[in-house]
């Protein structure tokens, strides 16, 4: 095994090809966060974003696609925003996984949303769980069709609620890959607000997070679409697409208008949409909220762990990182911690606001 470690604008048109031919070989790299827009994006905003190609004899067999912090610690690219994370490789290649680290110069590798079927780091899992997707391969009507026979009730109220907004506030009305910079500032406002009500940390509150956004939006790997009625925007999300498949990634609404539910929506609408622009899978990412269950057509399964070497790195990263993976992983195996643990970051919250 020969590894090159290589900065991502460092990658010619033939490793490039060769990432996408990769990518055909796993319908689960189709995922926008495994294509090499997604690495090269996040490396314009973070020095430490690396690609390692592998090669066996002639060939280049894998790119290993990473973010080196201090002390040799690595992440996927872009850790903390994605929902899907690996290598992109066929998946019945197996690494050396220690060997990889050792030859990127890291002491440890985590990851919190792998591909669980990858065998390279397949024996450094410690929880699996499932990610939802929307299948919509047969057309919106045939989706549409399963979602109301799987959740009768609430695919009724939301369908309600739609037209209900329509009578009281105006007509309702979807906007697909919109190239409005101002709606997007309007939807990392609504995302802050959000952020800092529910007492999660505020991601757009990182200038390099926002460039990233604004960054793929004028790109077009980015795709904002808004929920409007009338004239007044209710709901937006921005998404990422490679090819067929979208990945779900910002989502938020004026609370003013939350008797309509407008997320839920905007979710049917966004499947409408992307079911009429030739899209056939929509991935929502991490489950944790019940209208991912509503909605979902299936799953894949992923996976959180880490690969560590026998170094100081990897032992300091451990006693930081692990009291917190257990707690979270507790939580989210729980519906009833899950809700427990949501009210006290609101309850937080909302002191932080009367108390600042």
């Amino acid at each position: 095994m020969k590894v090159t470690l290589v900065a991502p604008r460092e990658l010619g048109t033939a490793e490039l090809e060769r990432w996408r031919a990769l990518q055909r070989s796993d319908p689960a790299l189709q995922n926008p966060f495994m294509s090499p827009e997604f690495t090269a994006g996040v490396s314009r905003c973070r020095p430490g974003v690396r690609v390692a190609v592998v090669e066996e004899g002639q060939d280049v067999v894998a790119f290993f696609p990473h973010e080196r912090t201090a002390l040799g610690i690595g992440h996927p690219v872009g850790s903390g925003l994605t929902d899907l994370q690996g290598i992109i490789a066929p998946p019945e290649l197996r690494l050396d996984a220690p060997a990889l680290l050792e030859a990127c110069r890291l002491d440890v590798w985590d990851f919190d949303h792998l591909i669980a079927h990858q065998q390279t780091f397949r024996p450094y899992h410690s929880v699996e769980r499932a990610e939802p997707i929307i299948d919509l391969s047969g057309g919106f009507e045939a989706y549409a069709e399963v979602t109301r026979r799987a959740a009768p009730k609430s695919y009724k109220t939301v369908r309600y609620k739609e037209r209900k907004l329509g009578r009281e506030v105006g007509e309702v009305r979807y906007v697909f890959a919109s190239a409005d910079p101002a709606a997007l500032r309007l939807l990392m406002r609504w995302k802050s607000e959000q952020y800092r009500r529910t007492g999660r940390m505020d991601r757009f509150a990182r200038p390099w997070i926002v460039r990233l956004v604004e960054h793929f939006h004028r790109t077009g790997f980015g795709m904002l679409n808004i929920l409007y009625a009338g004239d007044q925007p209710i709901a937006a999300n921005f998404d990422l697409r490679h090819r067929t498949t979208v990945a779900g990634w910002f989502t938020a609404y004026d609370t003013r208008f939350a008797q309509y539910s407008p997320g839920l929506i905007g979710n049917l609408r966004l499947a409408q949409a992307c079911a009429e622009h030739g899209i056939t899978e929509i991935a929502m990412g991490r489950g944790g909220k019940r209208f991912k269950e509503q909605l979902k057509s299936r799953e894949i399964r992923i996976a959180e762990g880490r690969v560590a070497r026998a170094r100081l790195g990897a032992g300091l990263h451990w006693l930081r990182t692990k009291p917190v993976s257990v707690a979270r992983n507790a939580a989210l195996r729980d519906p009833r911690l899950y809700d427990r643990a949501d009210r006290v970051l609101k309850t937080y919250a909302r002191m932080r606001r009367r108390f600042p």
